[in-house]
């Protein structure tokens, strides 16, 4: 039968699952007959064209030819600005690279089962915001998919440990990937997945410790003797290469010696975890901060966390777990496999979307979408610009607060701001801050008044937010008609031209 799959789309590594006819979901065998897909992108140049390398190939490369590999784009996606330009002189967007790794993963799925794949579920960290989470499922529908919805990784993880589970349980779902870091507090009750609280920090994750590690070692060479290895570009991919593969090491011994060659010279340096972890407790520190506002947002102490889950391949380090214990007052065990289990949650909420929206009929799936249900919260808060009553100042006027259950509807009453207004400009804004400064405006409007109207006339601005965590603004006049409505512009994603040229150029590509 046709399925729909899960993607766990990561910043170092991907991964594909499907449901299967027993209703369990399976992780699927890429092309080189691995469950774990690096999200890599080697760009070489045949008569002149493209033809991309995806995965573990990829990745060879990217000590020797680091200019032209790929790797991270998942922290890039939705910046408009960042480009890669590869040696043929073709220009790819952080979407595009994207959408070049997941036509791979598709391609790989299709091969595991036999027949063609177009509906799926990708993972976006809990704490992405509006233009990520668009951007994601834009690298999808240029990949040829049919994205039927973005789920949040935290949430998919507590999907793919509550299926087996029928206890009544506070769950922390503690995500420390290769480039973004999660929490997210979930109640899981009789199939009932009820999202208390998120926080994250979409810049913090395994490679920052790979670079806080590979500087560590530079700076051992360099006392040795080695000069300018903490500037030199060339040796650059090389020493992240090691000190992702010390870091690993260092997971399990104490102790490990790096070789290395510099200038033709040989390098033996040793390494010790407590180094390392002297090293990174800044980065530890972090983690520990948004744990401690995420307990504190939900109105729960460490006492009341039935269970940890630990999520993404950097938790594997003893130092986050030696944390966490600390926190929690008690031993932590590995209930789900951390490099796995958002995918194979993605393919629980695929299963659960196939239904809902008409896909798949299957009687596996109908029995498992009428006994699970998925609350969710907002990541960020969603706002306007508007004038201050007590100071006449611009300031962010917050509708939507962080961690409002969704999809949800919030409305707030503002007023106009002079005598024969014919219009107002309703500017939407993600962020907690009231300076508008820190926040980011995400689209805008302009609503035309039926007529002119006076100063302080009241208008109520209504935001409805979907369960892919997308806006639609509605304002109404002081007797409650509507006189406007729009649904955000998103500037920093791709226009509806942009996104069919796009489609068009990567499905050309031969990707291997």
């Amino acid at each position: 039968m046709v399925k729909a799959i899960g993607i766990d789309l990561g910043t170092t590594y991907s991964a594909v699952s499907i449901l299967s006819e027993t209703g369990q979901p399976i992780i699927l065998e890429n092309q080189d007959g691995d469950k774990l897909t690096p999200s890599v992108v080697f760009f070489q140049t045949v008569d002149g064209k493209d033809e991309p390398l995806v995965g573990i190939q990829a990745k060879n490369f990217a000590a020797t030819q680091p200019d032209n590999v790929v790797q991270y784009v998942k922290r890039q996606i939705g910046d408009p600005n960042w480009k890669f330009d590869s040696l043929s002189d073709h220009s790819y967007s952080a979407e595009e690279i994207s959408a070049i790794i997941l036509k791979r993963l598709k391609e790989g799925a299709e091969n595991a089962l036999g027949h063609e794949v177009t509906d799926a579920v990708i993972t976006v960290p809990a704490y992405f915001d509006d233009a990520r989470r668009v951007a994601t499922r834009q690298a999808g529908e240029i990949a040829g998919l049919n994205v039927l919805r973005v789920l949040n990784e935290p949430t998919a993880a507590a999907l793919a440990y509550g299926l087996s589970s029928d206890k009544s349980e506070t769950v922390l779902v503690y995500d420390l990937g290769g480039g973004t870091f999660d929490v997210t507090l979930m109640k899981i009750e009789n199939g009932h997945f009820d999202v208390l609280g998120t926080d994250g920090d979409r810049n913090l994750g395994g490679f920052d410790f790979d670079n806080a590690l590979a500087m560590l070692i530079a700076e051992k060479m360099e006392a040795e003797g080695a000069e300018g290895v903490i500037v030199d570009p060339d040796f650059a991919g090389m020493l992240r290469e090691k000190a992702e593969a010390t870091k690993r090491s260092l997971t399990t011994i104490e102790k490990t010696n790096v070789f290395l060659d510099y200038k033709g010279k040989p390098y033996k340096i040793s390494l010790t975890r407590e180094e390392f972890e002297k090293e990174t407790e800044g980065l530890v520190q972090r983690t520990q901060e948004i744990l401690e506002d995420v307990i504190e947002e939900a109105q729960l102490s460490w006492e009341q966390v039935d269970h940890v889950l630990l999520v993404g391949g950097s938790t594997r380090m003893p130092m986050i777990r030696a944390n966490l214990e600390k926190n929690l007052g008690r031993s932590i065990q590995y209930s789900i496999n951390p490099d796995e289990a958002v995918a194979t949650g993605a393919a629980i909420q695929a299963a659960l979307e196939a239904v809902n929206q008409g896909v798949e009929t299957e009687p596996v799936l109908l029995g498992i979408a009428g006994k699970i249900e998925v609350s969710d919260v907002t990541s960020q808060a969603l706002g306007v610009l508007a004038l201050s009553p007590e100071t006449g100042n611009e300031m962010n006027s917050i509708i939507i607060p962080k961690n409002a259950k969704i999809p949800s509807k919030h409305e707030e009453v503002f007023s106009t701001v002079s005598d024969n207004q014919a219009s107002i400009r309703v500017q939407v804004t993600q962020g907690d801050d009231i300076d508008p400064e820190f926040v980011t405006i995400i689209g805008e409007s302009t609503i035309n008044l039926p007529g002119t109207w006076p100063k302080n006339t009241p208008i109520k601005i209504t935001f409805h937010y979907d369960i892919d965590q997308t806006v639609f603004v509605e304002v109404y006049d002081q007797n409650d008609t509507l006189v406007g409505h729009f649904e955000i512009e998103r500037t920093a994603n791709m226009s509806s031209t942009d996104l069919q040229l796009a489609s068009m150029k990567i499905q050309n590509l031969t990707i291997d």
